[in-house]
């Protein structure tokens, strides 16, 4: 499969309106009942989201929320948001306490580009701030959608999703016997599928999407975060730091569960191409057509990307 010159063009496009909504959002000024921004504090936080990635949250939220005619500030401000949640997880993960890691996205780590403690006040900063973007009247005129923004955003990101994942992710490491296929699916599925699956939520809740175009999205976003976890796991085993931006082989250094670990490289591989389809098969069920084609070709990209 190949990806074609639209979907890349549209997946630029979408990092470049994600890095100029960030730098608006992370200026100097103090909002209305904010009383000052630390100026090193806000470095922290800038170096931490912006200028680097694929930003490929931020695009599955712009894209999916297009299929439904719901395009511009709206959708910017909520993939920049999301993208603050996943800068902010990125920061906190490096940190000693958890993966330890010196290096991401070709640069020193938040932690070492400032220190411990800045990193992590960045992190609460980006995540805070997440919430402020979508809950803000200038996201979306009607409060209902902000509202229904923020609870898929909060189950994604907090205990039942992506931060439960992490805890489970930490503990298999030390765990006396390796966890079972359903509980390495269970945990990537919070971990990493938890807020993928929310980027195309979100678009369905922007553009007001039918019941049954939504749950084809969310089946879609579910797919599409299992199969990129396996593409992560499989780069991590395969790739090299210096195409990566980040340190390779640490899986495996520090026991981590994955599906490479449980089943081996080329069961893996057959997964991850299995749950690229679903993905696309997923989008045939919002009777879109033709619509969809970015979004299945986003799949494919998730399958091939080499870092």
């Amino acid at each position: 499969m190949t990806i074609d010159e639209e979907f890349r063009r549209r997946l630029d496009a979408a990092a470049e309106a994600t890095e100029t909504q960030l730098d608006a959002l992370l200026g100097a000024a103090p909002l209305a009942g904010e009383i000052r921004r630390p100026a090193r504090l806000l470095e922290a936080m800038r170096y931490a989201s912006l200028g680097g990635g694929k930003r490929l949250r931020p695009f599955l939220v712009i894209e999916s929320a297009r299929l439904f005619g719901a395009t511009g500030e709206s959708a910017q401000r909520t993939a920049a948001a999301l993208e603050m949640v996943h800068c902010y997880s990125l920061v906190h993960d490096d940190l000693p306490a958890m993966d330890d890691d010196d290096l991401r996205r070709g640069r020193p780590t938040a932690h070492k580009a400032f220190d411990e403690a800045t990193a992590i006040l960045a992190g609460d900063g980006l995540l805070t701030y997440a919430f402020d973007v979508v809950a803000d009247p200038a996201t979306h005129a009607d409060a209902g959608i902000r509202a229904n923004l923020v609870l898929a955003l909060a189950r994604a990101a907090g205990l039942g999703g992506m931060v439960g994942g992490q805890a489970l992710d930490l503990e298999a490491e030390t765990a006396k016997t390796p966890l079972t296929l359903d509980e390495i699916l269970r945990l990537q599925a919070m971990k990493t599928g938890a807020l993928l699956r929310f980027a195309v939520d979100a678009g369905a809740i922007l553009g007001g999407a039918s019941p049954d175009a939504g749950s084809a999205l969310t089946r879609y976003g579910e797919a599409l975060g299992a199969a990129f976890q396996i593409a992560d796991d499989i780069l991590d085993a395969e790739g090299d730091t210096a195409a990566l931006g980040k340190r390779a082989g640490k899986d495996a250094e520090r026991n981590k569960a994955t599906l490479i670990g449980l089943l081996g490289l080329d069961a893996a591989r057959a997964r991850r191409d299995f749950l690229v389809q679903a993905a696309v098969d997923a989008l045939a069920a919002t009777r879109l057509g033709e619509a969809t084609h970015i979004l299945a070709q986003a799949a494919h990209f998730v399958a091939l990307r080499s870092n």
